[in-house]
């Protein structure tokens, strides 16, 4: 598992934002600070969205349209104790954008049955890099995977 630092995480989102297709789902798993939100930001500028991406930890679910596919970005955080399957959210995961899930582990009930789960790491060694490992379920996301490694 390689280390990469913010520059070079956020190169690797842009890159797989040119595979994208609408209907693509990612979930983001690790801990506070660990790199999630900056992955998003490469999401981002790699599908042409100029908008300045935040984490919508208060808001849940930020929606960017200007891209060349809609960006559904969303961290379920607060729905630690359940919810999730309240929020429609099945709708985004089949919609016409790519969906961004931060804290999966808290969908329960709302996980999609296809996603590509994108694991952050801090290297134990340097506080300024990341490692990442990654679980594919469904056969687009098997694609997604064989396209980054």
């Amino acid at each position: 598992m390689e280390s990469l630092n913010e520059q070079q995480l956020q190169a690797l989102a842009t890159a797989l934002a040119a595979k994208l297709q609408a209907g693509d789902v990612l979930l983001l798993d690790g801990d506070l600070g660990a790199g999630k939100t900056s992955f998003t930001k490469g999401l981002a500028s790699g599908l042409g969205i100029a908008d300045y991406i935040k984490s919508p930890t208060f808001t849940i679910i930020r929606e960017y349209q200007d891209g060349r596919l809609p960006l559904y970005h969303m961290d379920i955080y607060r729905l630690e104790d359940g919810g999730a399957g309240d929020l429609g959210l099945e709708e985004y995961f089949e919609g016409d954008g790519v969906s961004v899930v931060e804290w999966p582990e808290f969908l329960g009930d709302a996980l999609p049955e296809a996603y590509l789960m994108i694991h952050f790491h801090k290297d134990p060694a340097h506080d300024d890099l990341r490692q990442l490992s990654y679980t594919a379920v469904g056969p687009r996301a098997q694609a997604l995977l064989a396209d980054l490694t």
